[in-house]
C-alpha cells in the first residue's frame, strides 16, 4: 500500500468522467500536491533490544527501512492520507517486526515489556480511527521507542473443524486468503467490509468489525468462538464451548480491544457451507422514511436477506462511486434499497420473494438484478474514489454510529446538521444503512466538502461536532470503526465513569508497563 493512498496502485485511477461533472458542478476543481514524506529521527531503541529481536526473528524479519517504517505511519483515514500528503510521518514506528507464530509474538512482548518498548500491533493497515500508529505517542508517553508488530505471517489455517463447523485461523491472514482457504473445502466465513481486501482476521476481532453481508452472516463478533492472545502476562486462551455460563464472557475483553490489552494471534471463528445460488436486486423506495420503515419490519419480522443497504436521497442521486448503480434512475427521487439473498437455491427464491413482498408493500419498485448486481461489482471501490476526489481538491471522509428505531430519524438530522454548520456552504452529507437488527440499526455517513486552505483542520471541527451530536441524540460513537485515538474522547459518554474505570482495571492488570498500543481505547 502506498501510505498517501487506499490499497493497490493498479486498482487506482482518476475520478471517473461522470463523477467528475458533479464534482466541477458542486465544488469546482483544483489539484492538490503530495510532499515527501518526513520521518522521525533516526530509531534510537536500546541496541540491546533490537539485538535481541534479530536473534528471535532473524535479521530479515526487523526491518528498520525508511519505506517499511512509512507504511506504518498512520491507517487510511482521511486525516491519515492527509498528514501522509502533507509529508508528516513522525507517527512511524521505529522497527517493524513480523514475527512467524504466537510464541514469537509471545517473546516480542516480553522483551518489549523488559525495555519498556510500545508495540503496536497491525494487521492490514486500514483502520480510521488513529488506531494504527504509536511512534508520537510512545515517544510523548516516555517509552524507549515503538515497534509495529506486523502480523502478516500469522496467515495460516491452522485448525478445521467440519463436524462442529469451526476453523482457527491465523490473524494475519487477510479476508481473501482467509476466505480462498475455507472454499477449498467448500465453506465459507461471510465477513466482507469495504475493508475486506485488505484487512485482516485479527483487525476484525480488535476492532468488533461488521461486514456489509451482516444481515446474513452477523457481525464478526458473533462469528468469534475461541480466541487466543499474547499479552505482558503471558498466554490467554478463552473459548471452550459455543456457550457458556462460567461468569462474564471474557472473549468480549478481547474483542473490540484494539490491541490495548493483548494481541490476538489466532480466532476460532464458526464457518457455514458455501451458498450455491444468490440473487441480488435493487429496489427504489419512495423516501428514507418508508425504506426504514421497510427494512424495519424484515428485521423484526425474521425475513432478512443476507445483504440489505438503504442509500439516502442524497446518495441514491448522487451516488459518487458510480451513477449507473442506482439502476439508471437516479433523477426520479426516492430512496435505493439493495437486497441480497444467499444460500441454496430453495431459500434464495422463497426469502427474495418473501423481500419483496415487503418492499413493495411499503411502496417499492423493483429495479431488477442489474442495480444489485452494480452494487455488488462496485462494493470494495468507495476509498479509491476518496483518493481521486482528494486529488481534485474535495474533502471526503465517513464516519458512522448506530441507534434504536425510535431514534433514528433524530440521529440522522442531527449528525447531518452537525456536519453541514461545521463545513459550510456546499457541504453534500450522504447516509446509508447496512447494518440492521431487530431493535435498530446502524447509519453511514459520506461527507464531502471543499478542502479549503487547511483541510485537516475543517474535518477535526467537523468531526468533533459530528461526534457531539451523536453522543447528544443517543447514538454510540462508533458501531464498526472502533474506538482508536480518534473516538476516545467521547468514550466516556458512553460507558460512564465505571466503565471507564473498568477498562483502566483491565489495561493496568494486563499491560501493567503501559506498551500495548499507548492512547488507543482506554479514556
Amino acid at each position: 500500500m502506498d501510505p498517501q493512498r487506499w490499497g493497490l496502485p493498479e486498482a487506482a485511477g482518476p475520478l471517473p468522467d461522470g463523477a467528475r461533472g458533479l464534482v466541477e458542478l458542486a465544488f469546482g476543481v483544483s489539484t492538490t500536491a503530495s510532499g515527501p514524506l518526513g520521518l522521525p529521527p533516526a530509531p534510537a531503541l536500546p541496541p540491546a533490544l533490537v539485538d535481541a529481536l534479530r536473534g528471535l526473528l532473524g535479521e530479515e524479519h526487523v526491518l528498520e527501512a525508511d519505506d517499511v517504517r512509512r507504511l506504518r505511519a498512520g491507517g487510511k483515514s482521511t486525516p491519515d492520507l492527509l498528514r501522509a500528503r502533507a509529508g508528516d510521518a513522525t507517527d512511524a514506528p521505529d522497527l517493524v517486526v513480523r514475527p512467524a507464530d504466537h510464541d514469537d509474538v509471545q517473546a516480542v512482548l516480553d522483551l518489549a515489556v523488559a525495555h519498556r518498548c510500545a508495540v503496536v500491533p497491525f494487521g492490514g493497515g486500514t483502520g480510521v480511527v488513529g488506531g494504527v500508529a504509536g511512534g508520537r505517542t510512545a515517544r510523548v508517553a516516555g517509552l524507549t521507542g515503538a515497534l509495529s508488530l506486523d502480523l502478516v505471517r500469522l496467515d495460516a489455517l491452522l485448525a478445521l473443524d467440519e463436524v462442529s463447523m469451526t476453523a482457527t485461523l491465523g490473524a494475519g491472514l487477510r479476508g481473501p486468503a482467509a476466505e480462498a482457504l475455507l472454499a477449498e473445502r467448500g465453506l465459507v466465513l461471510g465477513h466482507y467490509p469495504q475493508s475486506f481486501e485488505h484487512a485482516s482476521i485479527g483487525g476484525f476481532a480488535a476492532t468488533r468489525s461488521s461486514g456489509q453481508s451482516s444481515a446474513g452472516y452477523g457481525r464478526f463478533d458473533a462469528m468469534v468462538v475461541g480466541l487466543r492472545a499474547a499479552t505482558p502476562r503471558g498466554e490467554w486462551r478463552l473459548g471452550v464451548a459455543p456457550a457458556s455460563a462460567a461468569g462474564p464472557d471474557l472473549r468480549q475483553v478481547l474483542l473490540g480491544s484494539e490491541g490495548a490489552f493483548g494481541v490476538v494471534t489466532e480466532v476460532t471463528v464458526r464457518v457455514r457451507r458455501a451458498p450455491v445460488a444468490s440473487r441480488f436486486a435493487g429496489w427504489r423506495l419512495p423516501d428514507f422514511g418508508a425504506a426504514s420503515a421497510a427494512v424495519r419490519e424484515l428485521a423484526q419480522s425474521g425475513l432478512l436477506p443476507t445483504v440489505l443497504r438503504v442509500s439516502d436521497e442524497v446518495e441514491t442521486a448522487v451516488n459518487l462511486a458510480d451513477p449507473a448503480a442506482v439502476g439508471g434512475s437516479g433523477g426520479e427521487g426516492g430512496c435505493l434499497v439493495v437486497a441480497g439473498v444467499e444460500g441454496s437455491a430453495r431459500h434464495v427464491e422463497g426469502r427474495s420473494a418473501d423481500v419483496a413482498e415487503v418492499l413493495a408493500r411499503h411502496g417499492g419498485a423493483d429495479l431488477g438484478e442489474a442495480a444489485g448486481e452494480a452494487w455488488r461489482a462496485g462494493r470494495f471501490a468507495g476509498p479509491y474514489l476518496r483518493d481521486a476526489l482528494l486529488d481534485v481538491g474535495v474533502l471526503v471522509e465517513t464516519l458512522e454510529t448506530a441507534t434504536f428505531w425510535s431514534g433514528v430519524d433524530g440521529l440522522k438530522e442531527a449528525v447531518t446538521s452537525a456536519l453541514t454548520g461545521a463545513l459550510g456552504d456546499g457541504t453534500l452529507v450522504l447516509c446509508h444503512v447496512s447494518h440492521v437488527y431487530e431493535t435498530g440499526c446502524s447509519l453511514y455517513f459520506t461527507v464531502a466538502a471543499p478542502q479549503g486552505g487547511d483541510p485537516a483542520a475543517r474535518w477535526a471541527r467537523a468531526k468533533a461536532a459530528a461526534c457531539d451530536a451523536i453522543v447528544s441524540a443517543g447514538g454510540t460513537i462508533t458501531h464498526h470503526h472502533a474506538v482508536g485515538r480518534d473516538h476516545r474522547p467521547w468514550l466516556r459518554h458512553e460507558i460512564g465513569d465505571v466503565g471507564v474505570g473498568v477498562l483502566r482495571a483491565l489495561k493496568a492488570e494486563l499491560d501493567p508497563a503501559g506498551v500495548l498500543n499507548p492512547g488507543v481505547l482506554v479514556p
